[in-house]
Order: structure tokens, then C-alpha cells, then sequence
């Protein structure tokens, strides 16, 4: 009589990457989103509270420290890190809640796991709810943002107390943008979104970050962007000198050696520590920043726009 013989081998385990097990997966064009629900929103870090809508970033910054986290999630810091980005659905409802249960009045900065206003944000629009959230609480926060997207919401910025945006311009060279931040816009158009938003009433300062080794970090180029932003009218100017944490050391090394091969000897003396530069390179550099800085009248404050004198009603801190 005909009969079934059990399975001898147990199912093939499920190689897809382990996001793509607990997400849900949309594919818009080059780029594929990971929807998931975050189970929190505000993150500690030793900087502050961060607030992150999406992980990844396609703007493809080879330096980016962020790359490393894509690893946790079975992805790899390259390429998927460009190109497969984590967006957290739900993230403006569980930050209103973090905010009324976890937020003890310290400074938030949006955007530092991936471009909060990358392309995916066009999409799925989680900024005019984050920004809505944080204004409520009366939080001070700071947007950080290469896009020139972040003039949709440019209103509900100026709107919000103690909001400001800092906009990444690390260099003037249009020639190294193109291949060290490939997906991101040119600096000159960074340039005209700082004045921008200052014009419509955003406290919009610049981190000149990073400052790449060896590739711009000539004093005439120094001078160059820091005369440039000073003429956009940034409020505030913070420089740092590249760092490669793991996941970011890898991918950029290997475009230097592609690209620049000649400085990678190099790069192992400055980098042969750990993920910072030479204590002296690194004091060198913003010491010479600052002072360029300084001449125009701007300083690394925050630039915040000021905060009411009374904060709206905080919930009380549950014990629980």
C-alpha cells in the first residue's frame, strides 16, 4: 500500500539575512527598504540621546561610522549599507512615548544612524512627525542632514524652540566628493541649503567633518571651506578629523587603495592605534580649524535656535 516516508533531513536553515526575516521588504527602484517596528526610539549614547527613522544611508559615504550596524542585522557594511535601508514605521508613536517616560531634558540628535532626509525619507515622510514630537516634549535637538529635502519641512523647524540643523560640509573639492560621497549632494549645493535655512528662519551651523588625511586637509584647503561656509553664514562651525570604528575602516580603506594608493602606508602609521588618528594629527588639525573659524566669528556652539523660558509640562517619570 502506497505510504509517505518521513523527511531524513530536517528543512534547509533560511539564509536570507536576518532582517529580511522580521521585516517587511519594499523594493523602491535601487533601493530596498526594511520596514520594522522599533521597539524604542530614543537611543543613549555617550554624546546624548539620538533619535535614528532610518539605518543606512544612500548617500554611500565611504568613511560613514554608522556602517557597522547594518553587520547586526546579517547585511554587510558596503554596499548594503548604500543601498538596503532599515526604516523604523513607527518611530514618531514611540518617541511621543519615550518622551513622556524616558527623556530626562538632555539635547537630541536626529539622524545619526543614516541621512534622516536621504531619498527613502521622500517616501515614507517620518520627519514632520519626529520634529512635531520633539517640539511638544520641548526638547532641544539638533538635525543632522547632507539633503536639501530638509527645506519641506524648513517651517516646522523654524517653529520649533530649541531646533537647529547641522549640515555636512567637510571639504569644497567637488573631485573627492564624487567618489568618497558618492549618493550625496555637491558641496556647493550643501553650501546654498545652510544659507537657506538660516534665511527662512532654521539656526543652521556645519560640521566639517570629516576631515580626510592627507586629501583635504591642506591649510589652503582648510582656509578654502572654511571661508565658503563663513560666506554661507553657518551660525556655528564643529571640525572632526576622520575616524574608522570597524565596518567604516574596511570600506574605506579599500577606496583609498583603489583610489589613492600611495597614502595607504601612510594611513596605517596614522591609524595604527585604533579607529582615531594621532593624538597630535587630530589636535593639529581642528586647533587650525578653529582659529580659521574664529576669524569669521563662528564657534562649534550648538546652533540651536533659544528655548522659551517655560518648557511645556513634562509627564513625571514613571516608576515602573
Amino acid at each position: 500500500m502506497p505510504w509517505d516516508a518521513p523527511a531524513l533531513l530536517s528543512a534547509p536553515p533560511d539564509a536570507r539575512p536576518r532582517i529580511e526575516r522580521s521585516a517587511l521588504t519594499r523594493v523602491h527602484g535601487a533601493l530596498t527598504c526594511y520596514e520594522v517596528q522599533a521597539r524604542t526610539a530614543l537611543d543613549s549614547t555617550p554624546q546624548g540621546w539620538a533619535v535614528s527613522p532610518y539605518r543606512g544611508c544612500a548617500h554611500g559615504c565611504r568613511y560613514c561610522s554608522a556602517r557597522r550596524g547594518h553587520r547586526y542585522l546579517g547585511l554587510d557594511a558596503g554596499g548594503d549599507f548604500d543601498s538596503r535601508i532599515v526604516v523604523r514605521t513607527n518611530i514618531v508613536g514611540r518617541l511621543r512615548a519615550e518622551l513622556g517616560l524616558r527623556w530626562d531634558g538632555e539635547h537630541v540628535s536626529v539622524g545619526v544612524g543614516g541621512d534622516c532626509y536621504q531619498g527613502a525619507e521622500d517616501i515614507y515622510r517620518l520627519m514632520p512627525g519626529v520634529v512635531a514630537a520633539l517640539r511638544e516634549a520641548g526638547a532641544p535637538f539638533t538635525v543632522h542632514t547632507k539633503s536639501r529635502l530638509i527645506l519641506r519641512d524648513a517651517d516646522l523647524l523654524a517653529a520649533a524652540p530649541g531646533a537647529g540643523v547641522v549640515v555636512s560640509i567637510a571639504f569644497v573639492d567637488e573631485r573627492i566628493r564624487r567618489t568618497v560621497e558618492p549618493g550625496a549632494p555637491g558641496p556647493q549645493k550643501r553650501l546654498e541649503l545652510v544659507a537657506e535655512l538660516n534665511e527662512r528662519g532654521v539656526a543652521c551651523g556645519v560640521a566639517m567633518a570629516p576631515v580626510l588625511p592627507l586629501l583635504t586637509d591642506s591649510p589652503d584647503q582648510l582656509a578654502a571651506t572654511v571661508r565658503r561656509v563663513a560666506g554661507a553664514g553657518a551660525v556655528s562651525l564643529v571640525p572632526r578629523v576622520l575616524r574608522l570604528p570597524p565596518g567604516a575602516r574596511e570600506w574605506y580603506l579599500g577606496w583609498l587603495g583603489e583610489h589613492h594608493p600611495a597614502l595607504v602606508a601612510r594611513y596605517g602609521e596614522l591609524y595604527g592605534r585604533g579607529p582615531d588618528a594621532e593624538e597630535g594629527y587630530v589636535r593639529a588639525v581642528t586647533g587650525q580649524v578653529l582659529q580659521l573659524a574664529a576669524r569669521y566669528g563662528m564657534g562649534p556652539e550648538r546652533p540651536e535656535q533659544p528655548l522659551p523660558l517655560a518648557l511645556p509640562h513634562q509627564a513625571q517619570l514613571s516608576l515602573l
